[in-house]
């Protein structure tokens, strides 16, 4: 650690730990009792996260935009998980009165009065391209592009993270967050994680706005990063790949058609392993499908194709590490090795894929 820090001083005074342990193992158990609010919780990764850390014993709130939705599945984990200590608050996410309602109301259910850690994973997809095939513009009063993604997406995702600047600090207990901490003898937390995407990294042609808000995710992380260490509070950033989760359209499957995509459960994996290690501060991690990869003596990784003793799986990796050049070099060398296994799985992954993305189709219509 100590010639990381020399190597990054920056690092050092914002009180960023080292590079991400992917090999490192979570320990769930410190998640016991710990005060977690998950913005879009009723499904996806927010159901995913739920569902884990109610099985740890935490006290997590689900915020979520659907009522019904919410509320069975709080009552479904609680008896899963034989922990009372989980709950629904409805919330939507583009209203500030609702995300203040959300808060106040966490605080109140929370034991000791405070919040540990806030996940701000609510988000939408569009399934039109509206933004780049303008229409009506000829009217008379032509109407503006919807921007219900932008509202959502990142509206309410510094909605979310406004409110947890205020609260984490003020959690009972709690201490600043610090890279060097025995989390063992922290009991008590000040942890925002932000829920990126690939989108965040790349540009997805035909999704316009939706990369505008998860860029726009990304930049707020690395502002935040660089600030909130005066307020005690560690910031963390998850980037995903395509994952079958609702926010991935027909349209979109049929595109990934051949191809392979990311595991939900990486993903909370990824989100596990930055709320159960309060050493964790300022980091980002991109999820992408599972790889099996080796390291050569360069500190390179590379796809194994074949049988391989020296091989591992892996779906976790670090960015934005030090400086865009990383970043630049991680997304160039992630992305041919997907593309590889893409070419590897041939037509016949894209004829399985291709009927997944047809029948997802004609359910949605259905529904």
């Amino acid at each position: 650690m100590g010639q990381e820090a020399a190597k990054h001083p920056q690092g050092q005074l914002i009180r960023q730990s080292p590079p991400f342990d992917a090999d490192h193992i979570p320990d769930d158990a410190w998640m016991k009792d710990k005060v977690v609010i998950i913005t879009g919780g009723a499904s996806g990764f927010g159901l995913g996260m739920f569902r884990r850390w109610a099985a740890a014993q935490a006290v997590v709130v689900m915020a979520d935009i659907n009522v019904a939705q919410g509320d069975r599945l709080v009552r479904d984990v609680k008896k899963d998980t034989a922990n009372p200590n989980l709950h629904f608050i409805h919330c939507d996410v583009t209203e500030w009165k609702s995300q203040i309602s959300l808060f106040r109301e966490a605080a109140k259910l929370s034991p000791h009065g405070g919040i540990d850690t806030v996940v701000a994973n609510a988000g939408i997809a569009a399934a039109k391209r509206t933004f780049e095939e303008p229409n009506d513009i000829d009217l008379a009063d032509p109407p503006p592009p919807d921007l219900s993604i932008l509202d959502v997406n990142l509206k309410g995702v510094v909605y979310t993270s406004y409110l947890a600047l205020w609260y984490l600090p003020r959690n009972p207990g709690s201490s600043p967050a610090d890279p060097s901490c025995v989390p063992a003898q922290v009991t008590r937390d000040r942890h925002l994680i932000l829920m990126g995407s690939l989108a965040s990294l790349l540009p997805i042609p035909g999704s316009a706005l939706y990369g505008t808000s998860k860029h726009a995710v990304a930049g707020l992380y690395r502002s935040l990063r660089a600030s909130s260490f005066m307020q005690g509070i560690r910031v963390n950033l998850i980037c995903p790949y395509f994952v079958e989760t609702p926010l991935l359209t027909a349209p979109a499957r049929a595109l990934l058609a051949g191809g392979v995509l990311c595991k939900e459960e990486d993903v909370v994996e990824a989100a596990t392993r930055f709320a159960a290690n309060p050493g964790i501060v300022g980091r980002a991690v991109s999820v992408g499908p599972r790889l099996k990869v080796k390291q050569d003596v360069k500190g390179e990784w590379h796809l194994v194709e074949g049988e391989d003793p020296g091989a591992e799986q892996r779906a976790i990796w670090e960015i934005y590490l030090h400086d865009l050049e990383d970043a630049d070099v991680f997304q160039r060398r992630c992305l041919a090795m997907i593309n590889r296994v893409t070419e590897l799985r041939g037509w016949a992954g894209w004829a399985q894929d291709m009927v997944t993305a047809l029948v997802y189709g004609i359910r949605s219509l259905w529904r």
